[in-house]
C-alpha cells in the first residue's frame, strides 16, 4: 500500500491505519528529517528480523537505531545517562542526529549490539513523530537499500522497488540523501561515528 500522508498536518486517520499495522508485526518505509527508513515496532521481533532479510544483515551485526517521541521516555531504553550527556541530547535533538547510548534491559536483545548499545534518533519530522506518539513506544529506523538516489528518496520509486517486501510505503514528500549524524555517547568522550546532516564540532 502507497498512502498519501501530509508532511506539515498529518491526517489523524492515516496516522491509525500506519499504527495498526505496526502493532500487527507490519513493516513500513517512512520518511524522516534525512533520508526515508525501513521501521516496524521495536517489540514485534518477527519485523526486525523481516527488515534484517530486506537489508541482508544478521540482525546481531546490523546499526539498527530507533526513534522516539521525545526525551522523556529516554531512560526506559537509556542507562546511566549524565547530566552533560543529557544536556547534549536536549540541545540536538529533534534533528538530524543518532546517539548510541548505553541500553537498558528494556531494549529487546535482537536490537543491542554486543556492546549493549542502542542508536537513538528524534527526528524533526512530523510524520515520524505523530507515529510514535500515537504507536506510544519507540518503531525502527533502518536505512533503505539501494543504488540510485531515486531509490531512497522517491516514495513511488520506493513502492515499486519494495512492495513485496514491506506492508506500506509512506509518501510524505521526497526525501534526504544525506544521513543523519551519528555520535557515541558511550565513552569518556564524544566520538563522531559518521558525519551526516547534523553539524558536529569536536
Amino acid at each position: 500500500m502507497l498512502l498519501h500522508i501530509h508532511p506539515d498536518n498529518p491526517q489523524p486517520r492515516l496516522i491509525k491505519t500506519v499504527v495498526d499495522i505496526l502493532q500487527a508485526g507490519g513493516v513500513i518505509i517512512y520518511p524522516t528529517d534525512t533520508i526515508y527508513g525501513l521501521g516496524c515496532d521495536i517489540f514485534q521481533q518477527k519485523a526486525i528480523e523481516r527488515i534484517c532479510r530486506i537489508k541482508k544483515v544478521d540482525p546481531r551485526k546490523a546499526q539498527l537505531s530507533f526513534i522516539c517521541p521525545d526525551l522523556s521516555h529516554l531512560s526506559d531504553y537509556a542507562k546511566q545517562l549524565s547530566n552533560s550527556t543529557y544536556r547534549l541530547l536536549k540541545e540536538h535533538l529533534p534533528g538530524p542526529y543518532t546517539f548510541i547510548l548505553p541500553a537498558s534491559k528494556m531494549v529487546p536483545k535482537i536490537l543491542q549490539s554486543k556492546k549493549d548499545t542502542i542508536g537513538l534518533r528524534i527526528p524533526a519530522n512530523k510524520i515520524a513523530n505523530e507515529i510514535v506518539m500515537s504507536l506510544n513506544r519507540p518503531i525502527l529506523s533502518a536505512s533503505l537499500p539501494g543504488e540510485l538516489v531515486e531509490d531512497y528518496t522517491d516514495p513511488e520509486v520506493m513502492y515499486e522497488n519494495f512492495m513485496n517486501e514491506v506492508d506500506l510505503v509512506i509518501d510524505g514528500g521526497i526525501g534526504g540523501t544525506v544521513p543523519s549524524t551519528v555520535i557515541d555517547c558511550t565513552g569518556d568522550e564524544y566520538k563522531l561515528i559518521r558525519a551526516g546532516a547534523g553539524e558536529w564540532k569536536e
